[in-house]
């Protein structure tokens, strides 16, 4: 998901910053583009993909609209912020799961690897994200990134206070469970020790009475 919001937002980069930078009538373009391909003896197939790519870009770009691209660059970084936010769920699942004891055939050292990894991974596509939209776009992308970056710093902040409560909070769970169970084991063993003990005294009762009783009979 985060790959796919990444590849969008530079996507849409490029093509708000060709908006930008055209200039000139679009039928012109397109006219000189047939023409200087129309100079080209016996197109190979290559070519001609490559003129009908050139072309198809040319007309997208005449029929967008600056603003509208500049609003799907928006949502997607709003698709971005989802990715983030599941990719921290998982790694707070994670986190949890280091609080008991990992009975799983996944090594330790595996499930830490793989965090590093989705973490640096994360990393890189945020520096591809801003080489694209502060160097190679005009500036406002830059500016709606920095807006955003500081969105995403301060949501990061928040999750963090709220995610080491919820531990926290979860840990006092599981711990209140592990005392329960362990007064549940204590009481059933206080529970079959009693009853053992009654049966046992009912048991020489029975055998003290049955012993008399048998005793009387005799004489």
């Amino acid at each position: 998901m985060a790959n796919a919001a990444v590849a969008a937002v530079k996507k849409g980069c490029q093509l708000y910053k060709d908006i930008k930078g055209a200039a000139g009538d679009v039928s012109e373009v397109l006219k000189d583009l047939k023409e200087q391909f129309h100079k080209v003896v016996d197109p190979t197939p290559a070519q001609k993909m490559q003129y009908n790519a050139e072309v198809q870009r040319v007309q997208e770009i005449a029929k967008a609209d600056p603003a509208d691209v500049f609003t799907e660059i928006g949502n997607q970084l709003g698709a971005l912020l989802d990715a983030q936010d599941q990719l921290g769920k998982a790694l707070l699942a994670e986190e949890l799961a280091n609080t008991v004891v990992y009975k799983g055939q996944e090594s330790l050292g595996r499930r830490a690897l793989r965090k590093i990894i989705i973490e640096a991974r994360l990393d890189t596509m945020m520096a591809e994200l801003r080489e694209t939209m502060v160097y190679q776009a005009p500036k406002e992308l830059g500016a709606l990134l920095g807006k955003y970056e500081k969105t995403v710093e301060k949501i990061n902040k928040q999750q963090e206070v709220a995610r080491i409560a919820e531990l926290k909070l979860l840990q006092i769970a599981a711990n209140k469970r592990r005392h329960m169970i362990r007064r549940f084991h204590e009481n059933v063993i206080w529970f079959g020790a009693v009853l053992f003990v009654t049966l046992w005294l009912i048991s020489v009762l029975i055998l003290i009475k049955t012993s008399k009783t048998a005793s009387l009979g005799y004489y």
